[in-house]
């Protein structure tokens, strides 16, 4: 028998996969925000339906992790109602009214907010969790952004596009970041033997 067939437990399995999941979502964020700084017109006309697709795979990646997290039952269901709710506000996205747009941008905030508190608490509550400092600190980046979001007075549609297509790349490269840092401390757990 190899060490390749030892099962491994439940903590470093999740570990193995979040950091991809992870990255793939930090990926996604920045090729979004990228795209909505490129081409503010057509990102206004598409806008409604790309932060929709976003949050519903971000949303979808939460419940994800609501199911396979080996946390208490707490988090857990709070990892579950931040997946909902984004589900719920990506598909409100997916219509067609201009006028949505502007609530959209009240409702992504109210979204980040969420996650970051999300995150920030699965990284207090958790000491032995990979890459736990770097969650923390890109749970408060998220709050913080959402809360800019949520108060700060976006007056025209192309301001928030502007202001969500920045932070969507900085929020991208810290996740990014978190990634390579759960992975880092992923390797350095299976290293050890833990």
């Amino acid at each position: 028998m190899t060490t390749n067939s030892v099962l491994e437990g439940p903590l470093q399995s999740v570990a193995r996969r979040a950091w991809q999941t992870v990255l793939v979502t930090g990926v996604l964020a920045v090729l979004l925000g990228i795209l909505i700084l490129v081409w503010p017109d057509v990102t206004l006309q598409a806008a409604g339906i790309i932060f929709g697709v976003y949050l519903v795979v971000t949303g979808f990646l939460q419940l994800l992790a609501a199911f396979g997290a080996p946390s208490s039952a707490g988090l857990r269901v709070l990892a579950f109602l931040v997946g909902v709710l984004s589900i719920v506000v990506g598909v409100f996205c997916f219509r067609d009214e201009l006028a949505s747009i502007l609530l959209l941008g009240l409702w992504i905030g109210i979204g980040w907010l969420f996650r970051g508190i999300a995150l920030l608490m699965a990284a207090i509550s958790e000491p032995a969790l990979p890459g736990r400092w770097w969650q923390v600190f890109f749970g408060i980046l998220t709050a913080v952004a959402g809360v800019v979001l949520i108060i700060w007075p976006v007056r025209s549609v192309a301001t928030l596009a502007i202001v969500a297509g920045i932070w969507l790349i900085v929020l991208g490269v810290m996740e990014i970041v978190v990634a390579l840092g759960i992975r880092k401390d992923t390797e350095a757990l299976r290293a050890t033997g833990a």
